[in-house]
């Protein structure tokens, strides 16, 4: 059997889950799953119907409302770490695809 990934690792996937849900980062899946096996982990021991899931989902919870408390900062911080030009890991936390903003309604002819 094999041993079971390491308190840090658990901590990685609820703080990249829950920077993904609060705010809307893509996660790069070559990047995360590296990140996570630096630490001995899979990722499916971390998602919701891996072994450790429900240990990762009680993380999520608790670091999710913690971030949404300040957002805007709890959102810098974590795309300096994980972002496109992160500290600790690049690219783990891709910015979502923007919208289209909707076409300006035609203003009245004068």
């Amino acid at each position: 059997m094999r041993n079971a990934p390491s308190p840090r690792a658990l901590e990685f996937a609820a703080y990249i889950f829950a920077a993904s849900n609060v705010c809307g980062y893509r996660i790069g899946a070559p990047e995360f799953e590296a990140l996570l096996a630096k630490q001995n982990t899979r990722v499916a021991d971390v998602q919701a119907g891996g072994p450790f899931g429900n240990r990762v989902q009680t993380m999520f919870t608790l670091m999710s409302n913690q971030m949404q408390m300040n957002r805007d900062g709890a959102c810098l911080a974590v795309a300096g770490e994980y972002g496109p030009e992160g500290n600790v890991a690049k690219n783990v936390l891709q910015p979502s695809a923007e919208v289209p903003k909707a076409p300006e309604p035609a203003k009245p002819a004068q």
